[in-house]
């Protein structure tokens, strides 16, 4: 989950099939030749000027939107519980035993944490040790194993609802898949561009909306969460009923979707600023 599910372009955890719920997002794009446009003769390149100062921008939003990502993670992991431990286990065993789940739950703390190590270290890394933390959760179908921190129990409904998702159809499947990709759109983008870019060397249609095609490569994902974030909820209402006060859960699982949705805009400016350091490369060259 980033902190549901983390996408450290990054999304970064994920390239594993990892379902995460405690992620750190980084939107920063290193822009190399920007420190050189003064050195250029400013007759040499008119636009360099404007092309440099988009790039200042772009970058100056880019590290907002990764303070903001890491502000929302944190409200996430402080969110009080919503219900006790053993409700939360009820509820996840409910979770796989109506949708026939193959699934292995864990919840882990530094006292068990050897045991999943021992187990899946070589697999996870350093995943469990964050998890133990009370940093993160995660889901992995390859391992058929959702875990989370035994300090914040909660967090499992989430992971259980990735679950379902790898089991309910290609559609969801998919959608889960996408994330695997969806780092590589700056560079995808800016290959295609190449092969259809203009004779006389204006923006196409691909590096005018380079920032909305570098979104939309990640949707996927941020529908994807939502669902299994939604899945949980409804699990634990089906369980313990309307009396159940799932404000504390629905908060939790929309900063750690709001992660997500932060992503998917870096995801897009960092597609915007492949095209932009592009063009200064192209000027200063």
């Amino acid at each position: 989950m980033v902190s549901i599910n983390s996408y450290n372009t990054n999304v970064n955890y994920y390239n594993n099939t990892i379902h995460s719920a405690s992620k750190s997002t980084n939107f920063n794009a290193h822009l190399p030749y920007y420190n050189n446009y003064y050195e250029q003769p400013e007759e040499q390149s008119p636009n360099l000027g404007k092309t440099a100062t988009l790039a200042v921008i772009l970058q100056g939003i880019a590290m907002s939107l990764q303070k903001v990502s890491n502000w929302c993670s944190t409200k996430l992991m402080q969110g009080k519980e919503f219900t006790s431990a053993e409700n939360v286990k009820k509820i996840a065993n409910k979770m796989i035993k109506d949708n026939s789940l193959n699934v292995e739950v864990g919840y882990i703390d530094k006292n068990n944490l050897r045991h999943y190590t021992n187990r899946f270290g070589d697999a996870l890394g350093s995943q469990l040790e964050i998890v133990a933390e009370g940093k993160n959760a995660f889901y992995t179908d390859q391992l058929k194993l959702a875990v989370a921190p035994k300090s914040k129990p909660s967090l499992i409904l989430h992971e259980l609802g990735h679950a379902i998702n790898a089991h309910k159809g290609k559609f969801l499947k998919f959608l889960q898949k996408s994330r695997g990709f969806a780092s590589a759109a700056p560079t995808t983008l800016l290959m295609l561009d190449g092969l259809f870019r203009n004779k006389d060397d204006k923006p196409n249609f691909i590096e005018k909306n380079a920032g909305i095609l570098g979104f939309l490569s990640f949707v996927p994902t941020i529908i994807e969460e939502g669902i299994a974030s939604i899945r949980g909820i409804k699990a634990a209402k089906n369980v313990l009923g309307n009396s159940a006060n799932l404000k504390a859960l629905k908060r939790n699982y929309l900063f750690a979707w709001s992660t997500y949705l932060l992503a998917g805009i870096g995801l897009g400016v960092a597609a915007k600023q492949t095209f932009v350091q592009n063009r200064i490369e192209q000027k200063i060259l």
